[in-house]
């Protein structure tokens, strides 16, 4: 999103928002497509929707767009940084980070080794609560063009937060399992809703490719690892969820409603490989 865009614009953008977050709380779509609607509200370079589990104590990320070393730090260091006790005060609309005291900002292992290494000079973390108060998760958007003056994507994205919250919020039930040979060898395994057979979001990432039929190079370059790293995901994956193949891994992300985000260039440059 280049040009300026008028209130109206952003509304009708919103609503779009809306849209794919209440199908994404159905789990009709991916929250990857809530992400993708949000660019439509304000530009951004990087942005991640993540799950809160309390009982694990850190963030999972649902969808997002930030390098792995920046993803690392939201799931399991961010709730520790000097900045997050004055981002999850529920009466806070989203902190921006042109309003983050510079003192805060100093004293933040996130925006000094991980934010400001990419160029970030703008954005918003918002954390987003249930309905009965719970916290639920959180989005971050990361832009290296600072927004100086305020905006109608200030409000909006405030406005959005119940319906993200819903988005993100661990669905009731978990996702279809295959039917044990002998149901009565062992009681059937329940699987971490926020992670579908055990998997990290590396590896939904990859199990997500394969439904597409894509080779390990193709995916490698999606990801921006190598083709190694993603054989390597594969077979972890494989043997977390008992599959034979990357076929009947492709059939399991489908019965669960795991697709690739659409198709996107890769970066310029030489490959990430983490």
């Amino acid at each position: 999103m280049t040009a300026e865009r008028s209130t109206a614009d952003i509304l009708d953008a919103a609503v779009h928002v809306r849209e794919a977050a209440r199908s994404a709380t159905t789990g009709a779509t991916g929250v990857d497509t809530v992400l993708a609607a949000l660019a439509e509200v304000m530009d951004y370079d990087h942005a991640s929707l993540a799950r809160w589990d309390p009982r694990r104590r850190r963030h999972t990320t649902l969808a997002g767009s930030y390098p792995d070393d920046a993803t690392a730090y939201i799931e399991t260091r961010l709730h520790h940084d000097p900045v997050f006790p004055v981002l999850r005060s529920p009466a806070r609309g989203g902190l921006w980070l042109g309003d983050v005291p510079r003192h805060l900002l100093a004293a933040s292992p996130g925006f000094q080794k991980v934010l400001r290494p990419l160029g970030i000079e703008d954005g918003v973390a918002q954390c987003l609560f249930a309905p009965d108060g719970r916290y639920v998760g959180m989005l971050n958007v990361s832009t290296r063009r600072p927004r100086r003056t305020p905006d109608p994507a200030r409000a909006v994205v405030t406005l959005l937060t119940e319906t993200l919250a819903a988005a993100v919020a661990p669905r009731v039930g978990p996702p279809p399992e295959e039917p044990a040979a002998d149901a009565r060898a062992a009681p059937a395994r329940r699987p971490d809703p926020a992670r579908p057979g055990g998997l990290s979001p590396r590896e939904l990432q990859v199990l997500a490719e394969l439904t597409a039929g894509r080779t390990n190079r193709e995916i490698a370059e999606r990801l921006y690892i190598t083709p190694r790293t993603v054989g390597t995901h594969i077979e972890h994956l494989l043997a977390k969820l008992g599959l034979p193949n990357r076929a009947a891994a492709a059939a399991r992300a489908a019965a669960w409603g795991i697709e690739p985000p659409a198709d996107a260039s890769p970066a310029a440059g030489p490959g990430r490989s983490r």
